[in-house]
């Protein structure tokens, strides 16, 4: 029989059991990656409205979505970089998003900041590669392993290089004979941060190239610029936007196209990137730990007593950093905040601003590496804090930094994500073997590559890496190794190379890919490590326990009921002995 004498027994477990579980939600609550701003749940966020950056567009897209959560709309216009800081001057949107800072001279034009009335800070936001994403195809078959010097890519992106089987490419390139077609570059229409970083590499790298250029362009006197000079008779096309140039680049009808973009749109379009020759004598492609190789030798500015100066960087020491990991174009992005309560900004907008900055810096640098940027390292993001302090109406709050998980912090200081990344594989160094593996969207697609540089021309191995192709110091088409004629008996629809140390010689067989370069970083916290599995472990008990709380009562009184109808009844219970 049922005994009725503590009619309180079950309401005292499902009291038991909903406090245990309220525990586990709490506790769920508490291990969840993204964490809520610190404000009032009642008051309600206010619009807010961004424009510029389109390097850096994609990562800004995430974290808008991210943060719709909260209850914050931030609307953003990817319109460049050079649009952004104008629009941000006028007091049209009430932040911006920028390659390159104020006061940099373009020509004879200087970019002047905003004025004293309107005063601003900025806040580096993203870290990345501006890429060249191309199309180029084998007879049928897709490449997806080139590979280029520095001085060919001035030469491509100034006209001096119109054919991809041209000897300086073939000089990158000893495992691909390429097709007899036209290089079409395409460049940006529009003012762009993009192109700014990358004329000023032009400068600073591939001088003579770019001031032959600058004279063709009657561009006097030649600096970097946002606006790319077409010169008429180049074969140049011009495109707005990075999004412009990766749907330009990716259209089948464009064989032979290739477009500098940020690393992420390339990932997005499924394409290629051509991996860079660094001064190691690497070519290596801005994976997330690559990035954060190459920006230990950035030089921030750390003179807080000037604002129009504050954080922002000079990449001249990236262009030549040793390591054999750097991507020479690598570089930060900002956003450009106002500190001042000048039109458009309140009080309410700038408390939405500096929470939106907030997401970005902490729990926003947690995806960026999957997207094609590469997390900020501590001394940054501590930095961007101090900063986000200045908007009128922030509650930034007291946040610890160790509660981001990003993948570059650690305990002693250092960068995880750098200090981890894995050397490039002995076929990425320039000589006369390429690997096969393919690069940013197309990194599964390997390319069939022969290894003894027959007709690719891989020059002297002994040459000095740093050189151009066989030793040449201008880097430029010398006429040498590649301008050989082709083997008769080379067929390059079938001809592979072999894994030099399995003696794999089937196709595809990614020749030395040393595994994949795209491996990230962990935080060296516990919590980071375990975070994922155990908050996953308590939401299906928590579920679990929801579900028996939800049903068990009822069943049970339901059960209870009829047995004790059974008994006032006087006849046998079921499964009862006799």
């Amino acid at each position: 029989m049922i005994d009725s004498s503590c009619p309180g027994r079950p309401r005292r477990r499902l009291a038991l059991v909903s406090v245990l579980l309220l525990m586990l939600v709490v506790s769920v609550s508490g291990t969840s990656g993204t964490a809520q701003p610190a404000r009032a749940a009642a008051a309600a966020y206010v619009t807010i409205n961004g424009a510029g950056s389109t390097w850096s567009q994609n990562a800004l897209d995430s974290w808008r979505r991210d943060v719709v959560q909260f209850g914050m709309t931030v609307n953003y216009a990817g319109t460049g970089s050079s649009d952004g800081r104008n629009q941000f001057r006028s007091g049209t949107v009430d932040f911006a998003a920028s390659d390159i800072p104020y006061g940099i001279k373009d020509g004879n034009n200087l970019d002047e900041p905003p004025s004293d009335t309107h005063p601003f800070a900025y806040i580096p936001v993203t870290a990345g590669g501006t890429t060249f994403m191309y199309n180029l195809k084998v007879g049928n078959r897709r490449v997806t392993n080139l590979r280029l010097s520095g001085s060919t890519v001035a030469e491509i992106f100034t006209g001096g290089i119109t054919m991809w089987n041209d000897p300086a490419i073939a000089a990158d390139n000893p495992g691909l004979r390429l097709p007899a077609i036209r290089v079409v570059p395409v460049v940006r229409s529009e003012g762009s941060g993009s192109t700014a970083q990358f004329t000023q590499w032009l400068l600073a790298t591939q001088g003579a190239v770019w001031r032959e250029y600058c004279a063709a362009a009657r561009r006097d006197p030649c600096t970097q610029t946002s606006v790319f000079p077409v010169v008429p008779g180049r074969g140049m096309v011009a495109q707005a936007g990075d999004l412009g140039v990766a749907g330009y680049v990716a259209q089948p009808q464009a064989v032979g196209a290739i477009g500098y973009v940020q690393y992420s749109y390339a990932i997005q379009a499924g394409f290629p990137v051509a991996k860079m020759l660094n001064q190691a004598g690497y070519y290596t492609e801005p994976t997330p730990g690559h990035v954060a190789v190459s920006l230990l030798k950035a030089k921030i500015n750390m003179n807080k007593n000037d604002p129009r100066v504050y954080l922002t960087q000079d990449l001249s020491q990236v262009y030549v950093n040793d390591d054999p990991r750097t991507y020479p174009l690598s570089g930060y992005s900002y956003m450009i905040l106002p500190v001042s309560l000048n039109n458009p900004m309140t009080l309410a907008k700038g408390e939405t601003l500096a929470d939106f900055g907030k997401h970005a810096l902490c729990q926003g640098q947690t995806k960026v590496n999957a997207l094609g940027y590469s997390a900020l390292p501590i001394n940054l993001v501590q930095a961007g804090f101090e900063q986000l302090r200045k908007i009128p109406g922030a509650n930034v709050g007291n946040i610890s930094i160790q509660s981001c998980h990003n993948p570059t912090f650690s305990t002693d200081g250092t960068n995880t994500l750098a200090k981890n990344d894995p050397m490039p594989p002995a076929c990425d160094k320039r000589g006369p073997t390429q690997c096969a593996t393919g690069t940013a969207g197309a990194k599964d697609e390997d390319t069939p590559v022969r290894d003894d540089g027959r007709d690719g021309g891989g020059g002297d191995p002994s040459a000095d890496p740093t050189d151009g192709p066989s030793g040449n110091p201008s880097g430029g088409p010398s006429g040498g190794p590649g301008g050989g004629t082709p083997d008769p008996g080379s067929n390059p629809e079938t001809d592979v190379a072999c894994d030099p140390d399995s003696a794999d010689c089937g196709v595809g067989g990614g020749v030395g890919n040393g595994g994949d370069p795209n491996v990230l970083a962990q935080p060296v916290s516990a919590e980071a490590d375990l975070g994922n599995g155990f908050r996953f472990a308590l939401m299906a008990l928590a579920g679990v326990l929801l579900i028996g709380i939800g049903l068990g009562p009822p069943l049970i009184a339901q059960a209870g009921a009829r047995r004790r109808q059974r008994e006032s009844d006087g006849g046998p219970l079921p499964g009862a002995r006799p």
